[in-house]
């Protein structure tokens, strides 16, 4: 063999003669691996859990479209479109307005990032898991962090975040719309006038509410708002929607320090997405495919309309609560006015090991819920109702799959 390869690489010449070598004299140290070799297995779930949440079948024939370019024109134009989507579900006219290549968490990191330098004092909401990644990212920068903790399925009135203001006179306050660790639903009207009295901006989380929950940033005063691509839209999880007004753009461009990321500089990300009126330049190669699927998920709830999608997750959530509590579940949120309309919370039923009654919904349904997350870990069972998951024939399925475990699972009778 070696002979061989030899003998061809005289007649192919001296740059190839050296790559052939280079292949006879090293041995593969690491073989193909089997499970490579199989098909790929993937099962059929009912995702009810809090997100990633079932593709909608346009969304996933958008996946299999064929690749283009991520500087070609066509694909501008699709970005472009995307930009007009996330206005639309946003509710707001701001041209600071794009995804970002990465999960809902790529953007809270963006947002923060860009606005916060080190010594900036910066006010945090932490009711939950995602209140308390913000105060760590705010950390990690340096930031002056002043994180407001409450417990699991409390929210924030405007007179604590007024205390708050007034204390730490912060240049920014984040707040989480829906806290899908606790099932929260956090007020929003009137919280960005408040902060706009103190020179204070207002970065608000929408991931688990956007669609599913009333939001208008223009409106409400909201200064940056994000949000995920999987959970009431429908789109695999990979992109991330986000936008600034005038008056955070203004502090990203004034900023004395460059952002510690060069990947979510928004500076570089506004000229790529087309939103600063300058020629576009390369920033880093988008997810072409994933952006496919995001324009089809925007083009979806377009179609129905926000007002119509609201009326369907509050009205199908309404009816599991319902059923829930037919069963003899307790709601962990009490208020009613305060629950989220996507992500709903139930307290682990006494004498029950959550993890048993996930698993066997899991096992025997092929359903999805889940536990709490972070401070919420071990107090609560979450099932989300999200976009086109939001069915009454869904909400009918889990219950009877939450029945039968109740009367299948082990329980702890002291």
């Amino acid at each position: 063999m070696l002979r061989t390869l030899t003998s061809a690489s005289v007649a192919l010449g001296p740059r190839v003669a050296g790559w052939v070598r280079t292949m006879a004299s090293h041995q593969l140290l690491v073989t193909p691996p089997e499970a490579l070799l199989k098909p790929l297995s993937v099962p059929s779930r009912l995702l009810l859990g809090p997100g990633p949440s079932n593709l909608a079948p346009r969304v996933l024939a958008a996946g299999g479209l064929q690749m283009i370019g991520h500087m070609h024109k066509e694909m501008y134009q699709i970005m472009d479109e995307i930009k007009q989507g996330i206005q639309y579900v946003f509710q707001t006219r701001n041209r600071l307005t794009l995804a970002i290549s990465g999960s809902g968490h790529s953007a809270l990191e963006a947002a923060l990032l860009n606005l916060l330098e080190p010594g900036d004092s910066f006010l945090v909401g932490a009711n939950g898991i995602w209140g308390q990644r913000a105060a760590e990212i705010g950390e990690r920068i340096g930031a002056r962090t002043h994180p407001m903790i409450k417990d699991p399925g409390g929210h924030y009135t405007k007179q604590e975040v007024e205390e708050g203001l007034s204390q730490h006179k912060p240049v920014l306050l984040f707040l989480t719309h829906g806290e899908s660790s606790s099932g929260v639903l956090q007020p929003l009207d009137g919280y960005g006038e408040l902060c706009h009295r103190y020179q204070c901006l207002l970065l608000v989380d929408s991931v688990a509410s956007l669609g599913g929950a009333p939001i208008h940033m223009d409106q409400q005063g909201i200064d940056v708002l994000y949000s995920g691509s999987q959970k009431v839209l429908n789109s695999p999880p990979g992109t991330a929607l986000i936008s600034f007004s005038d008056k955070a753009k203004n502090k990203i461009y004034s900023r004395k320090t460059k952002p510690y990321s060069f990947y979510l500089d928004m500076k570089w990300l506004a000229n790529f997405w087309g939103c600063d009126d300058k020629p576009r330049m390369y920033h880093h190669t988008t997810p072409v495919i994933s952006l496919f699927s995001l324009r089809e998920s925007l083009a979806l709830i377009a179609e129905e309309g926000l007002e119509n999608s609201w009326r369907r997750h509050r009205d199908v959530t309404a009816y599991l609560h319902g059923r829930l509590q037919g069963l003899g579940l307790q709601l962990f949120v009490k208020d009613p006015t305060l629950r989220l309309p996507t992500v709903t919370t139930i307290a682990v039923p006494a004498g029950y090991d959550w993890r048993d009654i996930v698993k066997y919904l899991i096992d025997h349904f092929s359903i999805e819920i889940t536990g709490g997350l972070g401070p919420s870990l071990g107090k609560v069972l979450r099932i989300g109702l999200l976009g086109c998951n939001a069915t009454r024939e869904n909400v009918d399925r889990v219950i009877e799959a939450l029945q039968e475990a109740l009367q299948r699972c082990p329980r702890n009778k002291l």
